[in-house]
Formats: structure tokens, sequence, C-alpha cells
């Protein structure tokens, strides 16, 4: 699948509409469950992480454990970038990711699913798991207390 064909199947519109942010917003946050909230939110990403990293995961192990690296190697992109721009990071964002994954086989495995909610409902449900996820990182970023800094590795 195309980068283009892939969009428009997440977002309902073609690459560069001008209602594309809207209905990734709209779609993503009201979906019926927490996989399916990543299935839409930023699609040219989720696009780049399911042929390159998904896949290729999924194909030499259990989707679930493909799935869980998956967002540990995004949290780590976002590490990365903290780290290049700050000089130092404390890798709060490959924890988060790693419990939003964590959370989405959860979720799954309890067979939650507010399809039949109203739109205000799955979107604070989906928040609300967001935060929890954030919460527990933060929890542990503080309790270890590991950071690199820039300055120190030269």
């Amino acid at each position: 699948m195309t980068l283009a064909a892939y969009i428009l199947k997440r977002n309902g519109v073609p690459m560069g509409a001008p209602n594309s942010l809207r209905n990734m917003l709209k779609r993503s946050l009201g979906a019926k469950d927490f996989r399916t909230f990543w299935n839409h939110w930023n699609p040219i990403f989720g696009y780049f992480l399911a042929y390159k990293i998904f896949k290729p995961l999924k194909k030499a192990s259990p989707e679930g454990i493909a799935l869980l690296l998956t967002f540990v190697f995004c949290g780590g992109i976002h590490d990365l970038v903290t780290f290049l721009y700050r000089g130092e990071t404390r890798f709060l964002f490959s924890w988060w990711f790693a419990f939003m994954g964590l959370a989405i086989l959860f979720t799954d495995f309890l067979g939650v699913n507010f399809a039949s909610k109203a739109w205000w409902i799955r979107a604070t449900s989906n928040l609300l798991l967001i935060g929890i996820c954030y919460l527990g990182a933060y929890a542990i970023k503080n309790y270890f207390g590991v950071s690199i800094q820039l300055n120190n590795l030269f």
C-alpha cells in the first residue's frame, strides 16, 4: 500500500487535504478502542512504523511482541528528538509508549469496545488511557532516574 492510499484509508481524505488534521483528530479520539485510536493517529508516521517496523517484527515474533516493540521503538525516536533538542533524555517517551503498547494489549484482551458510546465518551476514554500511561511512565522515569546528557558523552 502506498503512503497516499494509507492516509486516505486512515483519514478518509487524501494526503494534504484541508480537512486532514480535523479528520485525524475526530477519528482517532473517537475510536471505538485504544488500538483503533493508534490506527488513525499520525498516519504518515504510522505508515513508516507499520511497514518498516511492525510488519518485519511480526514475521519474527508474535503480534503482541511486535506491537510492543514497535511502540518502544516509536518512544525511542521521540526520546532521540528530545535528546538532540535538549541535550539530554530521561527516556520518558520510551516508557510512555511501552505502557501505551501494553494498554492496547490489555484492552484487547479484556475486549474493551466503546463503539456504541457517544463520541465524547470514546474520546474521554482514549485520552484517559493516554494520561494513565503517561503517569506510569513519569513515575518509572522518576523512580529509576536514568538520564543521558550530551555533555557527558563527549
